[in-house]
């Protein structure tokens, strides 16, 4: 199985449907708020969001649904980078529940090579959904990616390049 790319494999309006999916869990959601310590009942008091708020429910944690969106992109974006560089504009675009599956794509809004020239800057918009389709969450990143030859990440130096079976 293919992870990640070279910067000579993307290419600007190049979109990857990232796969499996995931469902969260009210134990996800619990464990990363407290690993987190956001302590916002929001999360973790189903008796304060029935009866204070509009949803009627506990929300998923917005930052755990960016981690498990950026998660399942990096074998399509970033399985060889060197660096992640930044991740701007994030948007939350509607609420995640208990239960919900989401899921993740990507696509590349620029390339850029950089001055070194074994390397190059990727910038993809992973957009995040939940079963229904319905948007939930938007971001754009930017990761350092090797070109081919790269003398510390290029071919030959992940398993999938020397023929290992995993």
């Amino acid at each position: 199985m293919k992870f990640g790319r070279f910067y000579e494999e993307f290419k600007v309006g190049d979109v990857y449907e990232h796969w499996p999916g995931r469902t969260i869990s009210e134990a996800d959601d619990t464990w990363f708020s407290l690993l987190t310590q956001n302590q916002n009942p929001l999360h973790i008091d189903a008796h304060y969001t029935k009866e204070h708020t509009s949803h009627g429910k506990p929300l998923v944690n917005g930052i755990l649904i960016m981690a498990i969106g950026v998660g399942q992109s990096v074998p399509d974006v970033s399985g060889r980078a060197i660096a992640n560089l930044g991740y701007m504009d994030v948007e939350h675009l509607g609420p995640t529940f208990h239960g919900d599956t989401i899921y993740s794509r990507s696509t590349v809004v620029s390339l850029r090579e950089t001055s070194k020239g074994d390397t190059g800057i990727v910038e993809t918009r992973l957009e995040i959904r939940n079963q229904r389709e319905i948007p939930i969450m938007s971001l754009r990143r930017k990761t350092l990616v090797p070109k081919r030859g790269h003398p510390t990440l290029g071919e030959g130096k992940l398993p999938q390049d020397r023929g290992a079976r995993t």
